[in-house]
């Protein structure tokens, strides 16, 4: 039988495994009662130890590509949410710029067809073409 592939919800399980053990160890460090539950805290960290080594596998098998600007922002202690807000409001920005170079572009093309039009008026069809492409 072939393995399963690794995917985003086989990972989801993983981790949810892992809350689970780190849980488990919490209940086993509160009702510790020395020796006699020394073995049993041990056999869960051992099972933790076991799920944290399988989910650090299939992890890194997963195919995330994560920009290396956010990797040193989220190294730098800082907030990958301001990051993202930065980064829409910056495109936001591009795209207004865009937005009125291409209005300003379009005027000047419907003032440059009525200019052509005024002194060759037998480029008619031709200037129609050329302003009604654009």
């Amino acid at each position: 039988m072939a393995p399963e592939p690794i995917n985003l919800n086989t990972i989801d399980d993983l981790l949810k495994d892992v809350i689970q053990h780190l849980y488990a160890i919490q209940s086993s460090v509160h009702g510790y009662l020395g020796p006699e539950t020394q073995q049993e805290l041990v056999r869960k960290i051992k099972t933790l130890t076991a799920s944290l080594h399988a989910l650090s596998l299939s992890a890194s098998a997963l195919p995330v590509l994560v920009p290396p600007e956010i990797i040193a922002y989220v190294e730098e202690g800082r907030n990958p949410d301001i990051y993202t807000r930065e980064f829409v409001e910056l495109v936001q920005r591009g795209n207004a710029y865009v937005r009125r170079k291409s209005e300003a572009l379009g005027a000047f093309r419907d003032a440059l067809a009525e200019e052509v039009l005024r002194e060759w008026p037998e480029c008619e069809g031709w200037v129609r073409g050329v302003v009604g492409a654009g």
